[in-house]
């Protein structure tokens, strides 16, 4: 594994699109399903989600640059609960590196920025979820620290018909 030097800022709107390729070059569920409203020629329910995102004080969305390119990306989220004592938990989300970027240390280092941030909100743990499908990115994830100790599950909802 080679170390490539990148940097990692929060993303802004005008890296939306580089994100949503990112995501769909490596969805396995997420964006190929999705309706129709939110076809990459409409992205305005995108940059509406986007918005909410950078809004959220509990959330935070990143994009790895190398260079100007937009290289990799990851959200973080911190949750709030009353398990561990009340301590918050990070959840990483929307984990994705370039195909052709891979396997260079970005994954680890966006990994290791996102354990960071954790930390600094006083997290008391880092999780993330994985499509059972993606048995290379167990493989990193594990490399990494991470255990597989849950078993997630999923159900996709219908969005609420409003009576007239």
């Amino acid at each position: 594994m080679s170390s490539t030097s990148v940097s990692i800022v929060p993303a802004t709107a005008e890296h939306l699109p580089a994100i949503l390729e990112l995501m769909r070059a490596g969805a396995v569920g997420a964006l190929p399903a999705a309706a129709p409203a939110t076809a990459p020629d409409d992205p305005a329910a995108f940059l509406a989600a986007f918005e909410a995102i950078r809004a959220a004080p509990e959330t935070d969305l990143f994009v790895v640059l190398d260079g100007a390119l937009v290289v990799a990306t990851y959200q973080l989220t911190v949750l709030k609960g009353l398990g561990f004592g009340g301590r918050p938990r990070a959840m990483v989300e929307s984990v994705h590196t370039r195909a052709d970027r891979r396997s260079q240390g970005i994954g680890a280092q966006m990994m290791a920025h996102a354990e960071a941030r954790a930390r600094a909100a006083g997290c008391c743990l880092i999780q993330l979820t994985s499509n059972s499908a993606r048995v290379d990115a167990h493989r990193f994830y594990v490399r990494l620290g991470f255990e597989a100790s849950h078993v997630g599950f999923r159900k996709m909802l219908k969005p609420a018909v409003v009576a007239a």
